[in-house]
């Protein structure tokens, strides 16, 4: 908005101007070369005029050039990365992906408190409604729990099979308490491991 200046025989000045709150500001007088604070440019380094005035395109390429050769190009983010970029990338979705199922289980959970009811004595109204946590993701959830449990449970079969191993070619001649326990468990964890591997 430019400001609106008045002239006459006493000099230059800027006209008085109405506030929003329907107040009057005086003339005030100015003298030439004067610029408005709201009119003066604001004030660039080279190197910012530099990366404005550049090109996006490398030095000599055509826009039409580029334009088909980016449609050539396949819209994939991973193309052209290395693969820890390409694994950072997966871990990025996938905590994502998790925020948003726990933003859901949230909205979930927060509707069923809106909905809720307290009477006086301190009972729930017959028309509360019973608020619970589960999700179709549940099933998964449980699925990849159990999974995570026969990793484990062979993990420690494995590391008892060493230990028995170690024992046998007298590698180990005295075995420590721990070691001991780790050998009485044997015969548990693989009792737990068969049940875990029928019911899945």
């Amino acid at each position: 908005m430019a400001t609106p200046y008045v002239t006459d025989e006493s000099g230059k000045y800027i006209a008085s101007t109405q506030r929003p709150d329907g107040t009057w500001r005086k003339p005030r007088r100015v003298k030439d070369g004067y610029v408005p604070q709201e009119e003066v440019p604001v004030y660039e380094n080279k190197y910012v005029k530099f990366f404005k005035s550049k090109p996006d395109l490398p030095p000599g390429m055509n826009p039409s050039e580029a334009a088909t050769q980016q449609q050539k190009i396949p819209d994939s983010e991973t193309a052209g990365l290395s693969k820890s970029a390409k694994r950072n990338m997966k871990r990025k979705e996938k905590r994502k992906q998790q925020h948003q199922d726990e933003d859901a289980d949230v909205e979930s959970v927060t509707d069923g408190v809106e909905n809720m009811s307290i009477s006086a004595g301190g009972e729930s109204e017959s028309k509360t409604a019973t608020v619970s946590v589960s999700s179709p993701d549940d099933s998964s959830a449980a699925a990849a729990e159990k999974l995570k449990k026969i990793k484990n449970l062979k993990k420690k079969l494995r590391q008892v099979e060493d230990l028995q191993q170690k024992v046998d070619s007298g590698e180990i001649k005295q075995l420590t308490k721990d070691q001991l326990e780790k050998l009485g468990r044997a015969k548990f964890l693989q009792e737990e491991l068969r049940e875990l591997e029928q019911d899945s």
